[in-house]
């Protein structure tokens, strides 16, 4: 791995994040509204009070420059504000608690698809035109075009109000008291199970699919037909030969959606009540909280980014044809 290329792909990160935080200022100055409109549903507000919230907010400030620079200047200290819902909370703290339920719930869907999926998609690419792979592949094909609300709604109806073997939101059982931190971790673990179902089914197609394509590129190598005219059995061929090559474009794919979770985290955490940073994003954007938002863009951004470059750095390693 090239100091080059690595300085050309960081410069290029780099690049990107300032243009994502000077976006992050412009977008939500560009909604319709303003966030001290949530206010007006007090009828006791007077406009005294309301002038002196919005000199406290800044936003008696004109927009350029002084909320502008305002802005670059806190974002570089790593200060986001304060929320306008959570009042009195840093932006910070408050993305902070809801950082590690979606990180738990989108981590372990991610693990639980990259192994299903590159499982599922090698075979059925290795055994193209069989049965095993028109039923695979069409499942994947299904899983991959339905988004998180189709695949949670019939999971709720049927395992939840139907069945009643599974809670219907929320991450823990309101007003519970646990004994013990086995019990509290079992209630976790209970209210999980469906969300975790939805997200793994909604991100296994999209690796199956892309596996399977490169698999099937890959059987046609002269490497592949070595291998047979050698002796070797198909599952040592598949395992160690055309799995490992055909790793390559499923490795960006990985890390993008390892950037791309808090996004699609809104679906899914939205139907099941799931307290994390995708349901944190429909509140904030119901009450107008500009920071919250904000944060939340910039957490999102800023993921996406260094995924993308992680993926650049492992796909150099992995194929040097890359690195000039």
């Amino acid at each position: 791995m090239s100091l080059r290329y690595l300085s050309r792909q960081s410069l290029q990160a780099l690049f990107t994040i300032v243009m994502i935080v000077l976006l992050n200022f412009v977008l939500f100055r560009m909604m319709p509204g303003s966030p001290e409109r949530i206010l007006f549903r007090n009828p006791n507000l007077t406009q005294e009070a309301l002038a002196a919230i919005r000199e406290r907010w800044g936003l008696d400030q004109p927009l350029f420059p002084d909320q502008f620079f305002a802005y670059i200047v806190a974002t570089l200290q790593g200060d986001l504000g304060d929320s306008y819902k959570f009042i009195g909370q840093p932006v910070i703290e408050v993305i902070s608690e809801r950082f590690w339920p979606t990180m738990i719930l989108l981590g372990l869907g991610e693990m639980i698809a990259v192994v299903v999926g590159l499982a599922l998609g090698s075979y059925t690419g290795w055994r193209r035109g069989g049965l095993v792979d028109r039923v695979g592949n069409g499942f994947s094909l299904v899983f991959y075009s339905m988004p998180y609300f189709v695949i949670g709604m019939p999971l709720i109806i049927i395992f939840a109000t139907g069945l009643g073997w599974f809670p219907t939101s929320g991450m823990f059982t309101l007003g519970a008291t646990y004994d013990s931190f086995l019990d509290q971790l079992l209630d976790f673990l209970h209210h999980l199970v469906l969300p975790l179902i939805t997200v793994s089914i909604g991100l296994i197609g999209g690796y199956s699919i892309l596996m399977r394509s490169s698999i099937v590129e890959t059987r046609s190598e002269d490497y592949i037909g070595t291998a047979r005219a050698k002796g070797l059995t198909d599952a040592r061929i598949l395992r160690h030969h055309a799995f490992p090559n055909a790793l390559l474009p499923v490795v960006t794919l990985i890390a993008i959606n390892l950037g791309y979770v808090v996004a699609g985290a809104i679906t899914a955490e939205v139907v099941f009540n799931w307290p994390g940073l995708g349901t944190l994003t429909v509140d904030a954007l119901n009450a107008r909280d500009y920071p919250v938002l904000q944060g939340v863009f910039l957490f999102l951004g800023i993921s996406v980014v260094l995924a993308n470059l992680a993926a650049d750095v492992v796909y150099g390693f992995l194929d040097p044809r890359v690195r000039r």
